[in-house]
C-alpha cells in the first residue's frame, strides 16, 4: 500500500496533539544517537511517517527515505544486538503534482493529479526497557554495565588518569622530558652512541 503525504502530515499532527508521543519519539531518537546509528549512511535522512504504536513491551515507529538515499543496513545491525527489530520495505509515496496546464488537474477538479515515487520504509520496534536504559544513563554494554553518572563523577573527583600520574611522579619517579635529579647534567652524548668517549 502507498504512504501519502496527507498520511504523514495526519501522523505528525497527532503526534504534536500528545505529549506522551512526542517524548517517546525523543527517547527513541536517544537510543539511536548513543548506539552511533546516525554515523552510517543516509540515517539521519529518515522522515516519520508512521507512529510511535505502542505495545505493552515495545514501541515502534515507521520512518521513510527517498528510493536512492537507502540507509546503510549496518546501521539497523547496531540496534539488532540490543534487541530492537527492524524492518526494510520498498513502497511508493504518492503525492500531487505542481500544475503546469490543465491538464496536469484531475478531471472536474482544481487539484493536481497525483503521482509516485519509490522510497524505502524503515519500521522500528525498540524494547521500552532499552529506552529507559538509556534515559537513565546507564547502558548495558556487552554484559557488563557502565554507570554515566559514576564516570562523571570520577572526573569530577579527580580520580582519572591525571590523579594516578600525578601520585607516580610524588613516588619519586621523574617526570618524562623533565629536568634531571641532583648531580648536573647527563654526560654527552657522542656520535658513537657511548657516553662522554669515543
Amino acid at each position: 500500500m502507498a504512504q501519502s503525504i496527507a498520511d504523514a502530515l495526519n501522523n505528525i499532527k497527532d503526534i504534536f496533539m500528545s505529549d506522551s508521543s512526542l517524548s517517546t519519539l525523543l527517547d527513541m531518537e536517544r537510543v539511536l544517537d548513543e548506539l552511533d546509528v546516525y554515523a552510517f549512511k543516509n540515517w539521519k535522512l529518515g522522515e516519520l511517517v508512521e507512529g510511535p504504536v505502542f505495545e505493552k513491551y515495545f514501541v515502534s515507529a515507521t520512518f521513510m527515505w527517498p528510493y536512492k538515499k537507502m540507509p546503510d543496513p549496518r546501521g539497523g545491525e547496531q540496534l539488532l544486538n540490543y534487541h530492537c527489530e527492524v524492518k526494510f520495505k520498498k513502497d511508493k509515496l504518492e503525492f500531487p503534482t505542481k500544475p503546469k496546464s490543465p491538464d496536469d488537474f484531475k478531471p472536474g477538479t482544481k487539484l493536481g493529479k497525483m503521482q509516485s515515487a519509490n522510497v524505502w520504509l524503515v519500521t522500528i520496534t525498540m524494547p521500552k526497557q532499552l529506552m529507559t536504559e538509556i534515559q537513565r544513563g546507564s547502558l548495558e554494554l556487552e554484559n557488563d554495565e557502565i554507570d554515566l553518572e559514576d564516570l562523571e563523577s570520577a572526573y569530577e573527583d579527580g580520580t582519572d588518569e591525571e590523579a594516578t600520574v600525578g601520585s607516580e611522579q610524588q613516588a619519586g619517579q621523574p617526570e618524562i622530558g623533565g629536568a634531571p635529579e641532583a648531580g648536573g647534567m647527563p654526560p654527552p652524548q657522542q656520535p658513537g652512541g657511548a657516553p662522554g668517549g669515543f
